[in-house]
């Protein structure tokens, strides 16, 4: 299997356009497509998921809120 990788942009309805890939016509291909228009998507839809599910509403009572901001040290990266 060989890789060939190919920047393009969308166009306006969405579609993409593929040009010059390098490979011989009439060749069996897979595209797959990794977007780079926001990475953090996937995980910002995950804790908007979570923060609606009741099942996680124990979270919000006093009893549960434990830590404050003295509590830990500061990271520095």
């Amino acid at each position: 299997m060989k890789a060939v990788e190919l920047r393009t942009r969308t166009e306006k309805d969405g579609s993409i356009k593929l040009e010059h890939t390098g490979l011989d016509g009439g060749v069996l291909v897979r595209v797959l497509i990794l977007s780079e228009e926001d990475e953090n998507s996937e995980e910002k839809l995950y804790l908007e998921t979570i923060s609606r599910n009741p099942a996680f509403e124990f979270l919000n009572e006093p009893e549960e809120d434990v830590y404050s901001a003295k509590d830990g040290k500061p990271f520095k990266g």
